[in-house]
């Protein structure tokens, strides 16, 4: 059966199994860039962490994958919870389907399509897609993408996670937002991640890495998150 038609409900056991791997991956991830951190910056820059290479792909992979898990608990939720909440969830499906899209520039490089004259005027690679363009002196990159979406999920993976189970107000809240929470193993591993990789590894396209971790811990928390009865 294929993951994303995987449940918590449904198959608990075989649920946790593949969280479990989704979440070995994220160690085995974090290794990988200690050792070349320790032992081989080339080979991360120009191969694990370069355009087209393992992690990016990797992270494609794995939006993708936290996207169908979210289209998966929408059509639920529009079965049995109405148009509101099934739209929400369906909104931050296409916020996940816009990121895989976003990490190929939207198959610029698997098809070789030339970006159009849009993108090559306004990015600094000429790839296309929104996250490299410049609005006159700010990179949406380092702006949006960067230190602003950084902190948004930070509050979600750490923050989120504790106050969900001693505040009703938040507990209200993720409920009719149909948010799937985190669960505490999710926040520690999140947190173990951010170290590494703030502390940890000095690293030519570390924040690919981070990426990766993310779309990993994303695809988890979606397949089991602390809240499954809101979809059910």
């Amino acid at each position: 059966m294929s993951v994303f038609l995987v449940s918590d409900r449904s198959q608990p056991g075989l649920a946790v199994a593949v969280e479990r791997v989704l979440l070995g991956l994220v160690v085995l991830v974090l290794l990988i860039t200690i050792y070349y951190h320790a032992t081989d910056h080339e080979t991360f820059k120009y191969w694990f962490a370069a355009e087209d290479g393992p992690v990016e792909w990797g992270t494609f992979v794995f939006l993708s994958l936290g996207c169908a898990l979210l289209l998966r608990k929408a059509g639920r939720l529009w079965a049995r919870q109405g148009t509101s909440a099934a739209l929400l969830m369906g909104l931050y499906a296409f916020l996940f389907l816009f990121a895989a899209g976003e990490e190929i520039s939207w198959g610029q490089r698997v098809f070789g399509w030339e970006a159009g004259e849009f993108f090559t005027e306004r990015s600094e690679r000429a790839e296309t897609n929104i996250h490299n363009m410049k609005i006159g002196a700010y990179n949406l990159n380092k702006v949006i993408f960067g230190s602003t979406l950084t902190a948004i999920l930070l509050l979600y993976l750490l923050v989120l996670p504790p106050l969900y189970s001693r505040w009703p107000l938040i507990r209200g809240l993720a409920g009719r937002m149909v948010i799937p929470v985190p669960r505490l193993h999710h926040a520690a591993l999140a947190l173990i991640g951010s170290l590494v990789m703030f502390y940890v590894i000095d690293l030519p396209r570390n924040w690919e890495v981070y990426e990766l971790v993310f779309a990993l811990i994303a695809a988890s928390i979606f397949l089991r998150p602390q809240n499954p009865e809101t979809f059910r």
